[in-house]
């Protein structure tokens, strides 16, 4: 996974203060409207890779989804927790940005720029 990507949502604040900040260094990334396309399971593994996270640690635990899939549930496999990030992408934690090879989510926005240097 190289090059450089923001995974963003337009509609999100944070999604929108970490493109700002890329902007303001010259970096244009591509922008991948995740909601619009989701990544699908093998792109998922592979960004959760790249991440050094497990799919628990990517979802966002208080969109309406999480509650109605029982998204809480310990047992669930990490591949079902993947299938269910590409069936409902709101799912996804925002944004992420990936650089030269190496992710990470910006929360807070500031923390895209770690993969700068």
């Amino acid at each position: 996974m190289n090059g450089t990507k923001l995974y963003h949502n337009p509609r999100c604040s944070k999604s929108r203060g970490a493109l700002e900040l890329l902007r303001e260094r010259g970096i244009e990334p591509d922008i991948v409207a995740y909601l619009d396309v989701p990544p699908s399971p093998a792109e998922l593994r592979v960004l959760l890779h790249t991440l050094g996270l497990r799919a628990r640690e990517l979802l966002r635990t208080g969109e309406d989804e999480y509650r109605a899939l029982g998204l809480a549930d310990e047992s669930l496999s990490e591949s079902a927790l993947i299938d269910a990030m590409s069936a409902h992408p709101r799912l996804i934690e925002r944004p992420i940005f990936v650089h030269d090879g190496r992710a990470i989510i910006g929360r807070p926005p500031e923390r895209v720029l770690e993969l700068l240097d």
